[in-house]
């Protein structure tokens, strides 16, 4: 009689694929709660700014909201609230867990631990994505569908170009940055240090020689923005300008880069120990 041990069989592609579904799905339980009620709030704000703005206001030109539009989204949206929304939610994934006691469960639990991680990921871009999303075309519609000029720019102009183009900024910002922040989140039991100097490194972006520009989410953003916003003043003499990307090239790099990234941290949290007594 051998006395080989006999081979544990890996789990098929279908099993992992239903692992990270699943997982999905009870992470999105967890994360819809009362506590995730600011991240509503910090989407929907500017909604309200420009609810005000189309109700009390009587004058508006085209432009003007062009580019007040494009300024949400590349200052508010991009740099700030998907930032720290991100932040907020991906952080939570790992780190969370660790803070309360309950990652154990998590490991312990008949799934692979890429699937745990890829879960994870899944449910916290499908929440951002979803929630900065809306706010974003809520704030597009409202933007142009109050004054006449407008509403002839969402039906007869390139409004709908525009839209399209906004959401895939939004996605594509939520799942760079979820990728990183998730990342991080393996690598560093604080992960707040190296969070801020991520957040300060997008923020000098403009200013970066052009070879530490690639190492960078919103490099990869900007050439996709319909509205380049004006470079006026003092900031002219801190804008270091690159050869725009090709459109096309910048999305599918950001994907490239979030399915790196992505890879890594599962990689990484095959030598995940949790150890409560040192979290």
């Amino acid at each position: 009689m051998s006395s080989d041990a006999p081979a544990v069989a890996r789990p098929g592609r279908w099993t992992v694929l239903r692992q990270v579904g699943a997982m999905a799905k009870w992470e999105l339980r967890r994360i819809a709660s009362w506590r995730s009620a600011w991240l509503v709030l910090a989407a929907f704000a500017p909604v309200v700014i420009i609810l005000a703005h189309a109700t009390r206001d009587r004058q508006h030109r085209l432009e003007d909201e062009t580019v007040v539009l494009s300024a949400i989204l590349q200052i508010y949206y991009v740099r700030f609230a998907v930032y720290f929304g991100c932040l907020g939610v991906f952080l939570r994934l790992v780190r969370g867990e660790i803070a309360e006691k309950t990652l154990h469960y998590v490991l312990l639990a008949p799934l692979r631990r890429e699937a745990v991680v890829a879960g994870k990921f899944l449910a916290g871009a499908l929440t951002t994505t979803l929630v900065f999303g809306a706010a974003m075309l809520s704030s597009f519609v409202l933007m142009y569908a109050h004054f006449p000029a407008g509403r002839a720019f969402l039906t007869q102009g390139p409004g709908l170009r525009h839209l399209a183009l906004y959401l895939l900024v939004t996605v594509l910002a939520c799942l760079g940055y979820g990728a990183v922040l998730l990342a991080l989140s393996l690598l560093f039991k604080n992960p707040m240090v190296p969070a801020v100097v991520v957040v300060l490194w997008e923020g000098v972006n403009g200013a970066l020689p052009v070879w530490l520009k690639h190492l960078s989410v919103t490099f990869y953003l900007k050439p996709l923005m319909p509205v380049e916003l004006p470079i006026a003043g003092i900031l002219r003499l801190f804008t270091v300008v690159a050869e725009p990307t090709p459109a096309w090239l910048a999305a599918s790099g950001l994907v490239a880069f979030t399915l790196a990234v992505l890879a890594f941290a599962c990689w990484r949290t095959r030598r995940l120990e949790v150890s409560y007594s040192t979290d």
